[in-house]
């Protein structure tokens, strides 16, 4: 999904927001309420499968509890690719975002309600808003300025920081109501919090003008009509291998969870693949592709370790930290709310580190560097395990030192990444290429997932450890094949 503004789109005219349209403070208002609800459900989610059910909780193990956290997170960017084109194709990213809004907050209210399954049943349809949203979202801020406005760049600077900043406040309010109170309660918190993010979305409209207002490239009658009938058949396929599985007794959270990993393998392998094959592409295209592949493989490893946060480290945070002060223990989730506020702090200082070294460091070498940074978070990990070792619980600052490791290592890989993308994509897959980067995080977390089952099965300091030390030497073997890399990127820095 390009972030340029489609063919007609006029930046909005009128009052103005810290000096850039006034529209960006709708759009900054929506986004961060939306990551208001989305990472405040996911702070307490995993702790809410495992709490017991005297406690209000499923109860379902940690393995399982893991396993769904992942698969969970990789749903959610995997269905930034339909989600994009639906926006581009059908409705524009304006309506998108309305009608992903809705879904979202209507996911979250089924979530609120104190049955078993309302947190499955949510989730599906917080996955489906969110695909709708997130990426189209980004796009209409994009259509606020000219494609060449030098405030372009300051305006997305002021919109993540929006996310950054619904993403710190949400677990100190869910993560309080869910597990102070009652988890439900929680929940609920999230879902009144993106039903503000709708409700200022409509009443500010006016002040978006263009933006969003049309699909980028329409389809139109028998196109639309073959496209719309495409849709229906795949729905209902979907619900036909649902169906059987509810009929054969293989409908479980293992048997769904596992085979949504798999697919989300598959589509990253056949989107590779389709424009890999494809002949239009010139040499030189095919070559950087090539390289991305590499890329794309260590930004997923980097995912799988870094996305553990809310599920594993959140465990460790629940039943193996003193979190004590003052006579008050706060709530286990709260700590999520660290990492947010370590980017806010540590962006500007990383782009500033980067701008000043420009190309003497490569973008492999970057990626290399932020695959050791989190390897050598999860060595902290395993020390801070094997200090637990025998039910001690440990000083909190050791999950906030293992988070700003962390940060420090996505700081280096994420912005790196999302340049990279735009840089190497191929002209004809220019506009699909976010979502492609979007996959990277989807594989990781979906695989992360899976390999979370094997935190309950290995001791913690051995699976920190093991983990801890595969990515540190995955970012030094990328560091040996940087000049090759390089190659293939033939002249991208």
């Amino acid at each position: 999904m390009s972030s340029d503004a489609p063919v007609g789109a006029r930046p909005p005219a009128g009052k103005t927001f810290f000096g850039h349209p006034r529209a960006l403070s709708t759009l900054f208002l929506t986004e961060m309420w939306e990551r208001f609800s989305f990472y405040g459900m996911r702070a307490i989610l995993v702790l809410y499968l495992t709490a017991a059910v005297a406690d209000g909780g499923l109860d379902i193990g940690e393995s399982s509890a893991n396993a769904v956290y992942g698969t969970y997170n990789a749903m959610v960017y995997l269905m930034a690719l339909p989600g994009g084109w639906v926006a581009d194709r059908l409705i524009g990213a304006r309506r998108s975002v309305l009608w992903g809004g809705v879904v979202i907050a209507a996911g979250h209210y089924v979530m609120a309600i104190p049955a078993g399954w309302s947190v499955f049943a949510g989730m599906a349809l917080i996955v489906l808003g969110t695909g709708l949203l997130k990426p189209n979202i980004s796009t209409m801020v994009g259509d606020l300025y000219e494609r060449d406005s030098p405030r372009r760049d300051a305006g997305f600077s002021i919109f993540y920081m929006g996310i950054n900043l619904g993403a710190f406040i949400a677990p100190l309010i869910t993560g309080f109501l869910g597990e102070k109170i009652n988890w439900h309660l929680g929940f609920g918190a999230a879902a009144v919090g993106m039903t503000f993010g709708v409700l200022q979305y409509v009443l500010g409209r006016r002040n978006l003008g263009d933006a969003g207002a049309r699909p980028a490239d329409p389809l139109l009658g028998a196109d639309r009509r073959r496209a719309l009938t495409r849709i229906g058949v795949a729905t209902g396929i979907l619900l036909a291998v649902l169906l059987v599985l509810l009929l054969a007794g293989w409908f479980t959270v293992d048997t769904v969870v596992n085979l949504l990993t798999v697919v989300t393998v598959l589509v990253t392998v056949g989107y590779f693949a389709r424009i890999l094959t494809d002949r239009e592409i010139s040499g030189t295209e095919r070559s950087r592709m090539k390289a991305y592949v590499w890329l794309f493989v260590f930004a997923a490893s980097f995912w799988l370790i870094y996305d553990q946060a809310g599920s594993v480290l959140n465990i460790f945070a629940a039943d193996q930290t003193d979190r004590s002060v003052g006579g008050f223990t706060f709530p286990a989730s709260w700590l999520q709310s660290v990492n947010p506020i370590l980017i806010i702090i540590g962006a500007p200082l990383a782009a500033a580190l980067w701008l000043k070294l420009g190309h003497r460091v490569s973008t492999p070498t970057k990626f290399a560097v932020g695959l050791v940074l989190n390897g050598l978070s999860f060595v902290l990990m395993a020390a801070a395990a094997r200090a637990a070792v025998g039910g001690d619980l440990v000083s909190p600052l050791w999950l906030v030192a293992v988070y700003a490791i962390q940060v420090a290592g996505e700081l280096s890989l994420s912005p790196v990444g999302l340049s990279a993308t735009t840089k190497l994509a191929p002209v004809k897959y220019a506009s699909q290429m976010l979502g492609l980067w979007f996959l990277a995080t989807a594989v990781g977390d979906a695989i992360g997932g899976q390999v979370a089952r094997l935190a309950g099965a290995w001791s913690q300091p051995v699976y920190f450890l093991t983990f801890g030390l595969a990515s540190v030497v995955l970012g030094l073997a990328a560091v040996m094949f940087t000049r090759q890399i390089r190659t293939l990127m033939a002249g991208i820095h």
